[in-house]
């Protein structure tokens, strides 16, 4: 039996760039290594009232790390929480 690891990173609806960048390298290199990455958005405060900019930076994760992963769960809200599940391509049969 094999068990498969989760890495998750966590962001926030104000992540910038540069981090979000750090973090899309991080998530490609473990999803190489055959790991899952969940991607968390973390809101506080008024910014549930926005959950659009957490869509919009998970969906853009989604699609940089495309040709490597493929959405295993599309960006849910989850109380304060939105999440997004990645699974390597080639672990899938």
């Amino acid at each position: 039996q094999k068990k498969i690891e989760v890495k998750t990173i966590r962001l926030t609806p104000r992540t910038g760039e540069f981090h979000i960048d750090i973090g899309v390298k991080n998530a490609r290199k473990w999803l190489e290594e055959g790991k899952k990455v969940k991607f968390m958005v973390r809101f506080k405060a008024r910014e549930i009232s926005y959950p659009e900019l957490g869509t919009r930076a998970l969906n853009n994760i989604a699609e940089e790390l495309s040709d490597i992963a493929e959405v295993e769960q599309k960006p849910t809200l989850e109380g304060w929480r939105m999440t997004l599940m990645l699974t390597p391509i080639n672990e899938k049969k």
